[in-house]
């Protein structure tokens, strides 16, 4: 797969930043760059997808603006992107994709480092941090339905979908759903997003995946209300910063109080940051105003 050149100024990313690594057996892609303190971005979704093939390319418009700072990492999740899927169908669960970040961390020799993931990649992050603290400074939560209390009626919101599903159009359809404005939709990310969707071993997540009664549906049912669990008895352990926007129509703002919630009763070091006018993509449509409260919260628990 060719990498994609985010360029207008916003958050290019020259072909030579483009890095493989082999975590456990697994190829991984992952873009790096600047100096400083390391902030590691985990994008959402998931292996097989039917709606949207999310992967690194959703940083796009953040990449460069971290990276004058600090030294940023975004790595395409097991089974997404251009890194390999797992190699056994009973590793299609949230924990391997857990335990492929903690890899990719220690293979890489990041030490203690800012994780931040947007909303799959929030549960991720989450669970990497009550799992291996060891390897976390903080904490960044962004618009995660899945780690929230409750949960999103996504048949009902993504109902109409255009057909064939994971084409550049239908694509273009189901993030404009998540969405409150569309100006982040651009063609760099749909061309991203749609190469992906079309690589053959992308097909071979979904036939796992996507299937009725999958057993990664059912174990992130367990995992989650245990990951749930561990933050209501012992807290994060680490300084949490919860970003949510008020206007994301998949991961409501009501369920984003419930987790904030949840993380400040046991987690002192907590804080939230709200995005007006802004759906479940708050990084993309605010890049700027992003940056700035990342950049403000890492420099404030370095």
């Amino acid at each position: 797969m060719q990498p994609v050149f985010w360029s207008r100024g916003r958050a290019s990313v020259s072909l030579s930043n483009r890095k493989y690594v082999e975590v456990d057996g697994i190829r991984t892609r992952y873009y790096e760059k600047g100096d400083g303190e390391t902030i590691l971005l985990l994008h959402g979704s998931y292996f097989g997808a039917d709606l949207s093939a999310d992967c690194t390319a959703n940083w796009s418009r953040n990449f460069q603006g971290l990276a004058e700072w600090g030294h940023v990492i975004a790595v395409d999740r097991l089974g997404q992107g251009d890194t390999d899927n797992p190699k056994r169908a009973e590793d299609y669960t949230m924990a391997a994709v857990v335990e492929h970040v903690v890899g990719f961390i220690r293979t890489l020799g990041l030490g203690k480092l800012h994780l931040v993931g947007h909303s799959r990649g929030g549960y991720i992050a989450c669970r990497t941090t009550l799992d291996h603290p060891e390897l976390i400074k903080t904490c960044v939560l962004i618009d995660s339905g899945t780690l929230a209390p409750g949960t999103t009626p996504m048949a009902t919101i993504m109902a109409g979908a255009p057909e064939p599903r994971l084409t550049k159009e239908s694509q273009r359809w189901v993030l404009q759903r998540y969405s409150y404005g569309y100006d982040h939709i651009d063609d760099e990310w749909l061309d991203e997003l749609t190469a992906v969707a079309a690589a053959d071993k992308y097909k071979a997540a979904a036939a796992i995946v996507e299937v009725e009664n999958s057993p990664y549906t059912a174990h992130l049912k367990i995992h989650k209300a245990e990951t749930l669990d561990i933050i209501a008895d012992r807290g994060m352990g680490k300084p949490t910063l919860v970003i949510w926007s008020w206007n994301d129509p998949t991961a409501v703002i009501e369920r984003g109080h419930k987790l904030f919630d949840l993380i400040a009763e046991t987690e002192p070091r907590s804080q939230m940051h709200i995005f007006n006018k802004s759906g479940h993509f708050t990084y993309r449509e605010h890049p700027t105003e992003f940056n700035s409260v990342l950049r403000n919260w890492v420099a404030s628990n370095s």
